[in-house]
């Protein structure tokens, strides 16, 4: 029996053809090697649906790297998780997050940061937060042939400047604004549009309005699709849980039990057990410590 084809890698256009099906994508978020191959398991899993977009956001400063915000992670740091997730990621489509102040001081910096993302991190495209005042930005990104993905409505990297992690857009004129927003973006190149923390009306009203995807955080069921937080949904970080998370394990809560099995069991003597170490060859041992025995000798004869 044959083996099975390998799963066909995710490109811009079969994301179209997802969304122009009505299938709704499926993006999460991964870090390192380990985060970004198990994504790439659902790929090896049927009947499991494959995760198609894997996004190495900006959150990594948070659950990964320990900072209060995302605004302290640096263009480096996220090149040298884009290498590890690369690793990992043979089928999804790899967005990375452009991170804080490596886009805003001009277009020609965001060319060059984007370019970074693609040339060194290995990743297909780069994300950006923002709407109206950052579309040339997105354009120029575009024509130097770099995908881009948008994210309007709340924006991570400017919660300081929206006082929190605050839902967008439930006035008339800031809905309006969204809604200019993710089209300006749209007709500047993006690919595809994350609408975060925002109206469940209005999220479908901005997906009916849009001809490419909208992925949908926060952004209710209406949207083109759906990206989490890897270590949200598998209950790994536990610092806050936005309502718009659903957790589907607890692998903290499992986690801190078992190291706390091990490490009772390595207290009592019960960690490793025989089936857990190595065995000798009988004669091997008896030849060996014939050879401790006599150096034991030799080196108490030199050291009289």
């Amino acid at each position: 029996m044959s083996a099975p084809s390998p799963p066909k890698k995710r490109t811009i256009a079969s994301l179209h053809a997802l969304h122009r099906s009505r299938t709704p994508i499926t993006c999460l978020t991964a870090y390192d090697y380990p985060t970004s191959n198990l994504i790439e398991s659902t790929h090896h899993s049927p009947p499991t649906p494959g995760i198609d977009i894997t996004l190495v956001g900006d959150s990594l400063a948070l659950t990964c790297l320990g900072h209060a915000s995302t605004t302290s992670l640096t263009l480096d740091e996220m090149i040298h998780h884009c290498r590890a997730v690369m690793r990992g990621a043979k089928t999804p489509f790899v967005v990375a997050d452009l991170p804080f102040g490596t886009y805003h001081c001009g277009a020609d910096e965001a060319v060059r940061s984007a370019v970074r993302l693609v040339r060194e991190g290995g990743v297909d495209g780069v994300k950006l937060e923002g709407g109206c005042e950052i579309a040339e930005t997105v354009r120029r990104i575009v024509e130097a042939g770099v995908p881009v993905m948008g994210h309007v409505g709340l924006l991570p990297q400017r919660a300081t400047l929206l006082s929190g992690f605050k839902v967008q857009g439930r006035s008339p004129a800031a809905a309006l604004a969204i809604l200019h927003d993710a089209l300006a973006i749209q007709h500047a190149g993006a690919f595809a549009v994350v609408l975060e923390a925002i109206p469940t009306p209005l999220g479908a009203y901005i997906t009916e309005r849009l001809d490419v995807p909208s992925i949908g955080i926060g952004a209710g069921p209406g949207t083109a699709g759906q990206v989490l937080v890897q270590a949200d949904l598998l209950g790994l970080y536990d610092a806050f849980k936005p309502k718009f998370v659903r957790r589907y394990a607890e692998w903290a809560k499992e986690g801190r039990e078992a190291m706390g099995s091990w490490a009772r069991d390595v207290r009592e003597g019960a960690f490793p057990a025989e089936k857990e170490a190595y065995g000798m060859d009988k004669e091997a041992w008896e030849e060996f410590m014939a050879l401790a025995e006599q150096e034991s000798v030799d080196l108490a004869g030199r050291s009289t």
